[in-house]
């Protein structure tokens, strides 16, 4: 009854919002606030000419390359400055600087350095995430029970299944948070990256039409980016994070 009740609610919520931009949209009557009608029709179009799932999908490659390569690094980093305090105490003052570095700055640095690649994009949009990553997975790290790593020493576990069966399960609840906060900070570096730097993807679209000053364009890419970003926080991210959260309790 509260599933359904919630679900009447977003629905109503979603009703309100077209109605409200359909209304500012006749008061406005101008191409820079088209109606939703109106974006819907480019969408449609931009589905059925192939555009927009192409672009969708070059961004979600450079997303999901960066988010594998953001996550792999900084959960060892992170693991390593958990739990050795020498490590942490010389590293913590990088990690600090490397945190306060605007993304912008860094996407360009690559793209200075490596030049306008794909190589290039995608370690600025690793790069900006690590950070992040290495400080959720670090807290993670220095609260693991120190009863469970006695006991994997006395049954001689070794390293590997330490690592394995004690350490990353209880972590697992850190890594999943590191996980979703980084998928939101990573969607919106790509397009950054791909606005500067790169000749397709969504970010690309946008300056694009932004330079056509086609709003509605603008808007139908924009419904249909986040419709993506959203399907995959419904069946992926929500999913891993009730896990994350039955495993702590």
């Amino acid at each position: 009854m509260a599933t359904r009740s919630s679900v009447l609610i977003q629905t109503l919520s979603l009703v309100a919002l077209l109605a409200l931009w359909q209304l500012a949209a006749m008061l406005a009557d101008s191409r820079v606030l088209p109606p939703p009608l109106a974006v819907l029709e480019v969408l449609i179009a931009g589905f059925e000419d192939g555009e927009v799932p192409y672009h969708i999908g070059i961004t979600l490659a450079r997303v999901a390359a960066s988010f594998v390569l953001a996550m792999a690094i900084g959960v060892a980093v992170g693991i390593v400055m958990g739990r050795s305090k020498g490590v942490d105490r010389f590293f913590d003052g990088w990690l600090v600087l490397f945190l306060n570095v605007p993304a912008l700055v860094t996407i360009i640095l690559c793209y200075v350095w490596f030049g306008l690649v794909e190589a290039a994009a995608i370690a600025a949009v690793a790069i900006n995430k690590i950070p992040n990553v290495i400080v959720t997975v670090r807290e993670g790290a220095r609260s693991l029970n120190p009863d469970y790593q006695e006991m994997a020493q006395s049954f001689q576990l070794g390293r590997a299944k330490t690592l394995r069966h004690v350490v990353l399960p209880q972590l697992f609840p850190f890594i999943a948070a590191a996980a979703r906060s980084g998928l939101a900070l990573i969607w919106k570096i790509v397009l950054v990256v791909e606005l500067l730097g790169r000749s397709n993807g969504v970010g690309f679209q946008l300056y694009t039409f932004f330079q056509l000053f086609d709003v509605t364009s603008i808007f139908a890419y924009t419904l249909a980016f986040v419709a993506v970003v959203q399907m995959i926080e419904l069946a992926v991210l929500q999913p891993l994070e009730a896990k994350a959260n039955r495993w702590r309790r």
